[in-house]
């Protein structure tokens, strides 16, 4: 469609597509567009309508303005609308100029060629498509004008664009740039500094405790990775996997890498395609009499998947242009892994993506890993809500059809589905995991292993008795309330006495019960 729309704003709605509003309204900016232009793409987190009421108000899944934001009724004035009060939405606007063509964009830079929202229209035509728009380089003696409004999301450094005299701070590139929604949570994250209380809790940790906390929390990390993907993995697997972790972010990430952890973690290879898809994948189930697929994620398609992996790497080689490396670790590992570029092994990939980040960074402490899979399972019906917080959005988007093999195949061109994403929600849930690890879960390993070695002086101070010895006698003592149960006194510990046995009760009372 290459001519403007009609105005189909004339009235008040109740209803937006198939979806009932919760106040009657006008659809405005992202809204209208869609709307006005029959765009299919997943919609934004937030559509915005005007109401005749002036206060504005957050109601559902609608943002509502007062009749004096009303913008007029051309594409130009629900972009300008959009810019102002949504923010950028990559996926929505690469699919409108694919639907205008240049003219109308054109149009617009001619009509205001010093104009802030012209000129950013004009940089995101440009930046989108690929192609250059028939418009003189420049914008006369204009100063330059950052591309993301910083008071509704996160921008990256900036690269200034002399064409357009806008300054390019989206966090990413053309192949892979999920963008985060300035919130008051995410905010008051940032304020507390967590790489700072990161490097204080570990610094107030004597060096031989940390060593063996991080090793702990490494284990459990690895542990709880494979929980999450219902595996009970045996010992050895999650060793391994635990020093895959360890050596998360020593180097800059490389596609082979991902092909290198896919190996770790599938150990029997007989039924599982090795490498990226060649065909199309999902998550969800299959209908049990026929088999059908039922998908509540579809993943990229299969002939995407080589500029997508290209796209990740590209933001993590950019370090996320300045972002906070949690924001950062959010925006690479929950696009990874709605990517689902592997027909096996991508949850865990994609939580180790995030260590990854993190220690690139040098966010956490030198050989420390936040047990964030640790954290994930234990708000698994939070952390599968934030997994779905996009693809219930997706899903209606992305046309398909079963195939003989009970898969999917991908109908439409979704490929900027995936690159452009909103990560606010993703970012909100890692920031309160990782600073749970920080303040919870690192001091409270710490404080248990310096309670441990107190146990252990003692008892050894006592009697001689080997380190396993110790161990097993603490393990029981722990999993019996602190009393020795009649097993232990009359088979591995037969040999002490009544009073010993006692004392050893009475010590582990006085260190590990005010826990």
């Amino acid at each position: 469609m290459s001519e403007e729309p009609t105005d189909p704003f004339s009235g008040r709605q109740s209803g937006f597509h198939d979806m009932a509003m919760p106040e009657p309204g006008i659809p405005v900016g992202y809204a209208a567009l869609i709307d006005a232009y029959g765009l299919e793409v997943p919609w934004p987190r937030f559509l915005c309508a005007i109401r005749e009421k002036s206060p504005k108000l957050e109601k559902e899944r609608w943002r509502y303005f007062g009749p004096r934001y009303q913008p007029k009724a051309s594409l130009e004035g629900h972009l300008v609308f959009a810019l102002s009060h949504e923010g950028i939405d990559l996926a929505v606007l690469g699919r409108l100029f694919a639907a205008t063509g240049p003219q109308p964009i054109e149009a617009i830079v001619r009509g205001s060629p010093t104009g802030k929202f012209a000129r950013q229209i004009w940089f995101l035509y440009e930046w989108l498509t690929g192609q250059t728009l028939d418009l003189p380089d420049g914008a006369g003696e204009v100063g330059f004008a950052p591309l993301i409004n910083p008071k509704l999301q996160y921008a990256g450094k900036g690269v200034r664009s002399k064409r357009h005299r806008i300054i390019n701070d989206l966090p990413g590139t053309r192949t892979f740039c999920p963008l985060v929604s300035r919130t008051a949570a995410l905010d008051a994250y940032l304020a507390e500094d967590l790489r700072a209380k990161a490097q204080a809790a570990a610094a107030a940790v004597p060096d031989d405790v940390l060593a063996r906390t991080a090793a702990f929390l490494r284990l459990e990390d690895s542990k709880a990775s494979f929980a999450i993907e219902g595996e009970r993995a045996p010992h050895d697997r999650i060793r391994r996997w635990g020093e895959a972790i360890r050596e998360a972010g020593l180097r800059p990430l490389e596609a082979d890498d991902l092909l290198r952890l896919q190996r770790m973690v599938i150990e029997d290879t007989r039924f599982v395609h090795m490498g990226l898809r060649k065909e199309g994948g999902f998550v969800g189930k299959h209908e049990r009499d026929t088999g059908a697929p039922l998908p509540e994620h579809v993943s990229a398609r299969a002939e995407d998947l080589p500029e997508l992996i290209d796209g990740l790497i590209a933001f993590d080689r950019s370090s996320a242009n300045g972002l906070d490396p949690v924001m950062a670790a959010a925006m690479l590992a929950f696009g990874f892994v709605y990517i689902h570029p592997f027909e096996d092994g991508n949850g865990r990939i994609h939580r180790y993506l995030i260590h990854h980040v993190l220690a690139e960074d040098g966010f956490n402490p030198p050989d420390v890993v936040f047990p964030v899979s640790a954290a994930f399972l234990e708000k698994i019906t939070a952390y599968r809500a934030v997994l779905e917080d996009y693809s219930r959005r997706l899903l209606p988007h992305v046309r398909w059809e079963p195939t003989e093999k009970q898969n999917v195949r991908v109908l439409n061109d979704t490929a900027d589905f995936y690159r452009y994403f909103d990560a606010t929600a993703h970012a909100e849930f890692l920031f309160a995991c990782v600073k749970r690890t920080i303040e919870v879960d690192l001091p409270r390993e710490a404080a248990f292993l310096a309670r441990y070695d107190r146990f252990a002086g003692a008892v050894n101070a006592k009697i001689d008795m080997p380190e396993r010895m110790i161990d097993l006698l603490f393990r029981f003592l722990h999993q019996n309330e602190g009393r020795l149960s009649k097993r232990a006194r009359e088979g591995e510990f037969a040999a002490l006495s009544d009073d010993e046995a006692q004392a050893f009760e009475s010590l582990y009372a006085e260190i590990f019960v005010p826990e």
